[in-house]
């Protein structure tokens, strides 16, 4: 038999395991660790320096008017003298080229005539207002009408005139940026010498136009030999109580019956400036839609 001493150390080691089986754990508080991420390379953006946009200033002459100058050709004979518009800037825009109109007097007036209707004033306003694109004006003087050097103005113009005013003014000089027209004698002379040079004039204005008798029975001629494609645009207006009204009717019929493409417009008056300064602004829109349609 055991003796009391090793039954007590028996029963002792086994309640002490037991009893440490049943008392709790000790807490363990677990200290979180923070690994800071590597450091970012970081840039700082510079903007590049924009540099100032230029706004160049406006030229103080694209709101004035333009000028009205006196020239000659001085190698035909008699010397053909001519009135010019130049539209405004024309002298300080220099790489420019412009669309040239020439319009040309009645009988018994000058060079002047239009310039005292008012072209010049209606060409600044279609100008500054942005409805035309700048252009020339030329009056040349027909003074010597009722003179035998009358009859040589249609050369002096064709053959002399207009290679001057190509060759010292910036002008366009492809047809369609030429025009030609005339008042009574002038729409005479606009008829004659318009129709019978098809490539020089892309515009033909004919108001109240003096038909020259002698010249009447080859009109219709002339139109059936200009090609359908070559015809010139064609404007004609008179009043009804223009002594001219009779001719200017029976061409009316000819261009008609030719398929000739054209306008003609009839209004009240007569064969006067006061007709024609009622419509010379009509007329000058006329002749620059041209170049509005074919910048």
């Amino acid at each position: 038999m055991m003796n009391r001493q090793a039954i007590s150390i028996m029963i002792f080691f086994p309640l002490l395991l037991l009893i440490s089986a049943c008392s709790p754990s000790p807490e363990i508080t677990l200290t979180p660790t923070f690994t800071s991420p590597p450091p970012t390379a970081t840039s700082t953006f510079t903007p590049s320096p924009i540099p100032p946009t230029f706004v160049p200033e406006p030229l103080p002459c694209l709101t004035q008017s333009g000028e009205v100058r006196q020239d000659v050709v001085s190698t035909t004979n008699p010397p053909q003298e001519f009135l010019i518009y130049l539209p405004p800037c024309y002298n300080q825009l220099v790489e420019n080229k412009y669309p040239v109109l020439y319009l040309l007097h009645g009988q018994t007036y000058t060079q002047d005539q239009w310039v005292r209707l008012g072209a010049p004033q209606i060409a600044d306003r279609l100008i500054h207002s942005g409805e035309s694109n700048p252009f020339i004006i030329v009056f040349p003087d027909d003074r010597f009408w009722n003179l035998p050097a009358g009859a040589g103005f249609g050369d002096r113009l064709i053959n002399h005139l207009i290679p001057y005013i190509d060759s010292n003014y910036r002008t366009m000089t492809e047809t369609q940026y030429r025009s030609l027209g005339g008042l009574s004698r002038g729409g005479g002379w606009t008829i004659q010498l318009g129709l019978q040079n098809p490539n020089l004039f892309g515009s033909l204005g004919l108001h109240s136009p003096a038909i020259f008798k002698d010249g009447s029975a080859s009109i219709e001629k002339v139109i059936q030999n200009i090609p359908e494609e070559s015809r010139p645009r064609l404007w004609m207006d008179v009043g009804d109580n223009d002594r001219e009204l009779e001719s200017i009717l029976v061409f009316e019929e000819i261009l008609t019956r030719n398929g000739y493409v054209h306008e003609t417009h009839f209004y009240a008056g007569a064969h006067s400036e006061e007709y024609w300064s009622a419509h010379v602004e009509e007329y000058i829109r006329w002749y620059v839609q041209a170049w509005i349609e074919n910048p």
